[in-house]
């Protein structure tokens, strides 16, 4: 079991040693961790569940069990700052106020003012639209040929997303929007350096960048300004409209707080549930056995193993490897002392793939979630503790509406002979190729 002391003070915790690591250059380390989910088993075996490693400068800390994870995403938000882990490229394009860039009160009052859009009560009104937009998803695909399910998927959440987020359903408002968003998801990670170098943004991919960036901040601030003119926001449905109308103790957020959220739920609330439908595509075209206990399950309206195919498939590609705490204090991780400034990684990957924690690790097998093994620090992919990710429950429905009516109508099957690995791209694991599959109609 492992303890966190927050108090730089206890001389216990000042002669406790500093974590193990691989001595070799930080730019060597850097580049290694850019295949952390290739380079930690080996790291685990060497040096154990705390590990130093240098990523982008910066001294920093791995962990790789779930007591551990429970200590860094459960400890004090004083001690472990969230928003300053963050990347800083990401976190200029979300914006400084963002609820996933602040931290402590800041961060605190943020989350206050976001909760009510997503609790059960409005995640039940988006049902109906989310069946209507996967159902005409699924008539635009080509059957019988290869092709890659990302791009499909990112679409049809990012759709999902422009609508909950900003009630936008159709007009200019809506294509201001929906190609610059995607083009903002694709970009590459040299091209958001460009965030953190402004000299660069004067030339070639990093200009375009800051126009598209510019472009799409333009048109949420006009958004917004027309929502505040109508005064009628408290009857509409959707995020924009509700975050304008609430006031929390007679607090309300001004217009850039505003632009900052909705870039961040309309960043982070589609990528993620598109990338975990692509992996479950992937598996499920490359498992027949596998898609025939899944198309039951959604022929016979058995939703808790439907939901534990799209579980599993998150516990086996997992989005984010680790996530990322920011030490305000030196603290105690498994016997060693982590000093403040550096930054904690809680590996999600590393806990999801460990047989210790679920038998038969790299196999696909929803089964697992019907027998308690899975708990909430050795499966994360909506993280834990005081900074759970606040739109767990609306990805997991849209998650289910996508993929219900992709089995309702489909038999898939590999568009590629061999399974694909994952690749990274900026903070997140995506499919090599796409996630390519081959859609054939289902025979009633």
């Amino acid at each position: 079991m492992s303890q966190t002391t927050p108090t730089a003070t206890d001389d216990r915790l000042a002669r406790l040693p500093l974590p193990p690591g691989p001595r070799v250059p930080g730019a060597v380390q850097t580049a290694l961790f850019s295949h952390r989910d290739r380079i930690t088993p080996w790291l685990r075996k060497r040096y154990g569940d705390v590990i130093a490693v240098s990523v982008l400068g910066r001294p920093s800390v791995l962990v790789c069990s779930p007591e551990l994870n429970r200590s860094v995403l459960g400890g004090e938000p004083t001690t472990f700052h969230a928003g300053e882990g963050r990347i800083q490229g990401i976190r200029n394009v979300m914006g400084e106020r963002s609820v996933v860039t602040t931290d402590e009160a800041a961060h605190q009052r943020l989350r206050k003012l976001l909760v009510p859009p997503f609790n059960g009560a409005a995640l039940r009104g988006y049902r109906d639209m989310m069946n209507e937009l996967a159902a005409k998803e699924m008539r635009r695909w080509p059957i019988g040929t290869p092709f890659a399910a990302q791009p499909r998927m990112n679409a049809v959440t990012l759709e999902m997303m422009l609508r909950v987020v900003l009630g936008l359903r159709q007009g200019p408002q809506l294509d201001a929007l929906r190609v610059p968003f995607s083009r903002l998801v694709s970009a590459s990670m040299a091209v958001y350096a460009g965030e953190v170098v402004p000299q660069l943004q004067r030339f070639g991919p990093w200009k375009r960048f800051r126009q598209l960036r510019e472009g799409i901040d333009d048109a949420l601030y006009a958004e917004i300004r027309e929502r505040r003119g109508a005064g009628n926001t408290a009857d509409r449905g959707d995020v924009l409209s509700q975050l304008i109308a609430t006031q929390v103790d007679g607090d309300r957020l001004s217009d850039a707080e505003l632009r900052d959220q909705m870039v961040t739920l309309l960043l982070a609330g589609h990528e993620t549930t598109a990338i975990t439908l692509s992996w479950t595509l992937h598996d499920l075209a490359h498992d027949q056995a596998l898609q025939d206990k899944a198309i039951a399950a959604v022929d016979s309206g058995d939703d808790k193993y439907f939901e534990a195919v799209i579980k599993e498939s998150m516990r086996l590609h997992p989005v984010f490897y680790a996530v990322a705490r920011r030490l305000t204090h030196d603290v105690e991780l498994g016997g060693y002392r982590v000093p403040a400034g550096y930054t904690v990684f809680a590996g999600i990957g590393p806990v999801q793939s460990d047989p210790l924690q679920h038998a038969d690790p790299h196999v696909f097998r929803p089964e697992r979630f019907f027998d308690g093994s899975a708990t909430a620090w050795n499966w994360l992919p909506f993280g834990a503790g005081v900074r759970r990710c606040l739109g767990g429950g609306f990805a997991m429905m849209e998650s289910t509406a996508i993929l219900r009516e992709v089995l309702l109508n489909y038999r898939l099957t590999p568009g590629r002979r061999r399974p694909e690995t994952a690749r990274a791209r900026h903070v997140v694991y995506v499919p090599s190729h796409g996630a390519r599959i081959i859609a054939h109609r289902r025979t009633k």
